[in-house]
């Protein structure tokens, strides 16, 4: 079975890039979670963190893939720096803009028919949809097409967090990679950058740091997949 696990990392837009306007909504957010001035502090930084969660006030910076075959890359930007393209454990690693990052993805995609994420559905997909329309490019393959994979034509999207929780039959929490692969005996991503620094890291030019820790993650996601094809697939 041929199939392409795939991860993204983002972050939000700059603050002074954003015009006066959506400031003042900004604004008006933290305050109605404030009582006191403190409390507004603390509420606006909670939306600054959230930035990076919105396609619309934020971007994509690095995309990693991964086939059954374990030869994957990744995609990433790195402005303002000359990083060479580099090799390593069958992982090609490519600098571009965001645009140029899209597009290679998209091209990758037609290559194959399955596809698979950890939480895709609920955020990885609908980012690169959306992020793909703003940088003026028609995504190649609908991977939002139904939730449910028997009514999924153009291509088969298995999204473990659907997986693992049997679309919402469990009663608990939706579970997590990080804990999902270490009930696995996985290698968990999480030990070393976490999503929520990846914001700070892009600010320090921690471009190949960032474009590692993608990468972990999708291996991490290619593993646990690989798990559930053998013990759960029925």
């Amino acid at each position: 079975m041929n199939f392409l696990a795939f991860d993204i990392e983002t972050i939000g837009k700059p603050w002074d890039e954003f015009d006066e306007a959506s400031r003042k909504i900004f604004k008006q957010w933290a305050k109605q979670k404030s009582e006191t001035e403190e409390d507004f502090d603390k509420a606006m930084e909670e939306v600054k963190d959230g930035l990076p969660f919105s396609p619309f006030m934020g971007e994509i910076v690095a995309i990693g893939v991964l086939d059954q075959d374990s030869k994957g890359a990744v995609y990433f930007q790195a402005p303002e720096e000359k990083i060479e393209d580099w090799e390593e454990d069958n992982i090609k690693y490519r600098v571009g803009t965001e645009k140029d990052i899209l597009e290679k993805f998209w091209e990758i995609s037609r290559h194959y028919n399955n596809f698979v994420t950890f939480g895709g559905r609920g955020f990885d997909v609908p980012y690169l949809m959306i992020r793909s329309a703003v940088n003026g490019i028609r995504p190649a393959r609908n991977l939002l097409e139904n939730r449910y994979l028997q009514y999924q034509r153009d291509a088969k999207h298995y999204d473990l967090v659907d997986m693992f929780n049997f679309y919402g039959a469990m009663w608990s929490k939706n579970p997590k990679l990080h804990f999902v692969a270490q009930a696995f005996g996985i290698d968990t991503p999480k030990s070393g950058m976490d999503g929520k620094e990846v914001p700070h890291a892009f600010e320090d030019k921690r471009y190949k740091e960032i474009a590692r820790y993608c990468m972990a993650d999708v291996v991490a996601t290619k593993e646990v997949f690989e798990k559930w094809k053998m013990y759960l697939d029925f």
